[in-house]
Order: C-alpha cells, then structure tokens, then sequence
C-alpha cells in the first residue's frame, strides 16, 4: 500500500527529467524560483521555505496551502566527432550532433504550512519534485550500417548502432519524488529552529544501461523502469533581527536509497543479467542572508553540494572484473558518475511598490560537476545549467488568495566536453591497452553537450483567514 501511494505521488508530483544545478532544482515552486531558489534567510512562500530551511516556517502564522505547476523546456544538444582512421585505414573524420527530441515535462509543487499566532510551534508538509535528469537522443541514422552511409554529411558517432561501436538510441528518465513533514520551534522572538525528515521516491530508466557488462556480440542491454525508497533530514536555524536583516543556515543530509535493481534486455529480446546500482541524493549545505525594508526584499544564498561523497557520483571509470577470463580488465560496465562537489549561489530581489502586484528578479549561479575527463560518462544526465534568469510577479485576488507566476531561462554557459572513452581494452579486441590507458581513451576525439531551459510556472495560494471573536 506505501509503494503504491508513492507511485501516485511520484505521477503527480515528480514528472520533471531535467534539473539545473547538477541534477538538482534551482527552486520549488513560482515564487522561490523567481527568487533565484533563494529562501534560506529570506521565507517570502511556504515552498520555498520547506524546502530551503524548516526553521523559517516560523514566520507564518496563519494556515496555508499553496499548489504549483509549471512547463518546462529544454533543448539538449549531443555532438560528437572521430578524428581520421578511426573508422578504419584512410576513413575520413566523421562528426555531428543530435537534438535532444523530449519535449514538454511538468513540473508541479504542493506544500502546506499550519500554525497559531500564540504558538511557539509551526509544522509544514510538502511534496516536491525535486530532482531529476532525462534524455532522448534518436539512433543516428547516417552510420556506417547504413547502405547510404556518407561521413561527409552531419553524422554522430555516439548515437551510431551499437554494432557500429556507438550507443545508438539514448534513453534516460530520473525522477525524485521528495515527501517531508517539517517542525519549527521558536526560541525566542528573533531565533527559531526547524527539523524535517524526508522520505523520497526515485525511479530511473535506461537504456542502453551502461551500468551492466556489455556482450562482445549483442553490446549493451537495456533496463526496465526501476524505483528506490530513501530517507533523510534536514535540520535549519533561521535569525530575524526585527529591524530588516535575517539570516539562515540548514543542512539537508545524503538522502540514503536502497539499490536499484534493473532488470536488462539486449536489443535481440534476449535476457542479460540484472545490475543491481546504488544512486543517493547528495547532503546539501546552505547560508543565506535577507534583508526586508520598505518596498524591497532581498535574499541571497550560497549552497555546498556534496556529490563526491555520495553513492552513484562518488566513483568514476569502468568496474573491473573480479574473476572469470577479464579478471583484472575493464568490463565496460560504468562505476559511476564521478561528480565533483559544486557551488550554487541564489540571488533574488523583489519590488513591492505596487499595490497587490510584487515584481520579483532572480538569478542562480552554479558550478558544473563534470570534469573534462569522465564527460563521456555522463551522457545520459545533460541537464547542467551555469546560468539562470528568471521574472515573477503576485497578484492577490483576496485576502486569502493569491497568485504567482514566473518565466524562468537557463544556459549552460557553453559546452561540457572531453574525449570518447571506448569500453572495450586490446586484450578482448578493442583499441587500446589497459594498462596505459584504463578509461580507453580515444586520442583526438571529442563528446560534448549543451542546453538551454525555458520554463512558465503558475500559482495558487489558499490562507485559512482565523475569525476574531471580537468582530462577532
């Protein structure tokens, strides 16, 4: 019965395939996003407050709900190229590219936060989607297998057949479905401190699954939809001096997931063996600073992300065989992403000079996580965005409603690129040796990616106004 609930919720709630800052969100929700994900220091929605920092849930006194659902776009782009002889003696270099052919994937927020003015004690609830990466490059259809073959024409060799030594068809979906139960505590009228634990819900697809050993004569499988449950916390201390100035710091721990277990296919229909991965979401660190006066309200936040002590991103390479005739080789199954650590800064302004109508501005910075070397390796998970814009605005309809939007763009700040990696060493009939070369690097080579993302979210805000005994 719990499985199934968060299967429903995952359907909901977690149907995004890219992210931004590595693989995970910039922001939850319109009114965090058009902030620029700033909301550590600086509670201006009950989303972005869940999310960022629990303690400055304190800071609503009233009983909210708040639903959000947004379009995304994106527009990833493949290229790749081989230099001379690769393909054979006096075979020309090929090169070219491949767009990304997904389209549209919604991206929803529901969050709730209920409280009593006199109370010390708020608690929140949420469901967020908010991590995710996708991809869907088509089989290059000018390859070496096609009778048409021309190399002078635009032509992709990491989207030729496998039997052509490419990867063919690239398919990718990674969603992670966040549930948290959030508790605040007011120490005092200027100190509050939160506590949230988190349960989640990932599912991840792939195909071809570079996870598993690929077969001399049938290449790699691919591997069913498979899902893992995890759990986590996050801890926030959140300051308001009274007189304008606030600041923040919470601690989101590695949300810790049982193994994914995928169950693989080779293209001919035949059974390969199951691969069994362990992929945790990274601790995440963050400070931020606020400042509220007049008709301005400012946030600014700086994020550590952990990824190279996570599972799934820590290791990088090929696995390598423990027994059998590879023993000591490269099995061609990949180990892992090996992402770095990266930083995240969050800058958001907003304007209140206009009756029931703020105007907000954001921009977030992030560091990309893909070293010049293991590129190849992250193919499938693209959705690496440097730089990202974004405008929102409110409107109250009521007292107790409200409505928020945000336009939100991104770009890669250019291309995340490196050299081919071949899977297979000379020992078992590849091109190169293993020992001098374990990543099997193909000199001359290049694979790189870039994108944009463009996104429209909407907003709906419900407060349960309280009766004043008085007026009665």
């Amino acid at each position: 019965m719990r499985n199934k609930l968060f299967k429903f919720l995952a359907l909901l709630f977690s149907t995004l395939m890219y992210a931004q800052s590595g693989h995970i969100m910039q922001g939850v929700g319109s009114v965090n996003m058009s902030m620029g994900g700033a909301a550590t220091a600086q509670p201006l929605d009950i989303s972005g407050a869940l999310h960022w920092n629990p303690a400055t849930i304190s800071t609503f006194d009233e009983n909210t709900i708040k639903f959000d659902i947004g379009l995304f776009f994106s527009s990833p782009e493949l290229y790749s190229m081989l230099p001379e002889d690769t393909l054979g003696p006096g075979a020309p270099a090929v090169s070219g590219s491949t767009a990304d052919d997904r389209g549209v994937s919604p991206m929803p927020a529901l969050a709730f936060v209920w409280s009593k003015p006199e109370s010390k004690h708020t608690f929140g609830a949420s469901a967020f989607g908010i991590s995710g990466f996708g991809v869907t490059f088509p089989e290059e259809s000018n390859n070496p297998l096609s009778p048409d073959f021309n190399p002078m024409e635009n032509s992709n060799p990491v989207n030729y057949p496998q039997m052509a030594r490419g990867f063919g068809h690239i398919e990718s979906d990674y969603i992670l479905l966040q549930i948290g139960f959030a508790w605040a505590y007011e120490l005092s009228d200027k100190f509050s401190l939160g506590l949230q634990p988190t349960f989640n819900y990932a599912t991840l697809e792939l195909a071809p699954n570079p996870l598993a050993t690929p077969s001399q004569s049938l290449g790699y499988p691919v591997a069913d939809k498979t899902t893992a449950l995890g759990i986590g916390a996050q801890l926030g201390l959140f300051f308001d001096s009274g007189t304008g100035f606030k600041a923040g710091a919470s601690y989101k721990t590695a949300q810790k997931f049982n193994e994914f277990d995928f169950e693989n296919t080779y293209l001919d229909g035949s059974a390969a063996d199951n691969v069994e991965f362990q992929m945790d979401y990274p601790a995440i660190l963050s400070f931020g600073l606020g400042y509220s006066g007049g008709e301005f309200d400012l946030a600014l936040d700086y994020r550590t992300v952990y990824y190279e002590n996570t599972d799934g991103f820590e290791k990088s390479g090929w696995t390598i065989a423990q027994s059998g005739p590879m023993m000591g080789f490269p099995t061609g199954a990949v180990n892992g992403f090996g992402w770095e650590n990266i930083s995240i800064v969050s800058a958001g302004i907003q304007y209140k000079g206009i009756e029931k109508l703020p105007l907000r501005l954001g921009y977030t910075y992030s560091s990309n996580p893909i070293n010049d070397e293991l590129a190849f390796f992250s193919v499938p998970a693209t959705a690496i965005i440097k730089n990202a814009f974004q405008f929102g605005l409110s409107y109250a309809a009521s007292d107790s409603i409200n409505i928020d939007a945000v336009y939100h763009y991104g770009d890669s700040g250019g291309s995340t690129s490196g050299l081919i990696l071949d899977p297979t060493p000379q020992e078992f009939g590849g091109p190169w040796d293993a020992t001098t070369n374990p990543l099997g690097k193909i000199p001359g080579s290049e694979v790189s990616y870039d994108m944009t993302t463009s996104m429209i979210m909407v907003g709906l805000s419900y407060t349960f106004k309280k009766e004043n005994p008085e007026e009665n």
